[in-house]
């Protein structure tokens, strides 16, 4: 399993990257391989402000659907259209080119309740 220390995760299993004013967000490697192979994913949360914890999206395997969750508040500004057609990019490369949605935090930004790699590794036991 894949944490990368630049990264802050969620409980929910989901990882945070900031790039400048935006926050890019996605599943961790433990969830994806939770999951199984990924089939779809939906988000019809762009253009939304949404608060952190609330759904933004599913995201479907061959035997289940998740909701995905949103690690910080803030707007919805881009999901993954690659997702569409590559939905099995998640399970390839979680991290990568497997992201799900650019969100642009609301300040203030707040990311105590996140954890860090050692933290979330801690959390599911690896």
């Amino acid at each position: 399993m894949n944490f990368p220390d630049n990264l802050l995760y969620s409980r929910d299993h989901e990882w945070v990257r900031f790039e400048g004013d935006l926050a890019v967000v996605g599943i961790t490697d433990f969830a994806q391989s939770e999951l199984g192979d990924i089939v779809f994913v939906d988000v019809n949360t762009v253009g939304k402000t949404l608060e952190a914890g609330q759904v933004f999206g599913t995201v479907e395997a061959v035997k289940t659907v998740s909701d995905l969750f949103m690690p910080l508040g803030g707007e919805v500004v881009e999901r993954n259209e690659a997702l569409a057609s590559n939905a099995e990019a998640i399970n390839k490369d979680p991290y990568g080119e497997g992201w799900i949605i650019k969100i642009r935090p609301t300040p203030p930004v707040d990311t105590s309740h996140l954890l860090d790699a050692s933290k979330y590794r801690a959390l599911i036991g690896h």
